[in-house]
């Protein structure tokens, strides 16, 4: 099984080709295009190609992986509560997250 690992933002994803991935908000203007058409370039932290695995010093050289901006979405909602007893203090907030889906094409 081909996979690479591959940091987006400051988060490392182990993927593999075909794969779709959820990644925190990205800017689509950064990159050219609508959302369909936009590509992404990701740090490439090791590769692992049929049994040969090659590993960043910090980063693969001569490895590429094809990424699709498939379109952003919301994650699931995180509802925050905050309460003391005896002194009627209740605080209620949510939060939400703006999140990016990614798939990957090829891994080379």
């Amino acid at each position: 099984m081909d996979y690479a690992v591959l940091r987006i933002k400051g988060h490392q994803y182990k993927v593999s080709e075909g794969q779709e991935i959820l990644v925190d908000k990205i800017n689509l203007a950064d990159s050219v295009g609508k959302v369909g058409d936009a590509k992404l370039e990701a740090d490439i932290l090791l590769v692992s190609k049929e049994d040969k695995v090659k590993v960043g010093k910090p980063l693969v050289k001569d490895a590429k992986v094809t990424i699709k901006v498939l379109g952003e979405e919301k994650g699931e909602k995180i509802d925050v509560y905050k309460y003391k007893s005896k002194s009627r203090y209740r605080r209620h907030t949510g939060f939400r997250s703006q999140l990016t889906r990614l798939l990957i094409q090829k891994i080379s």
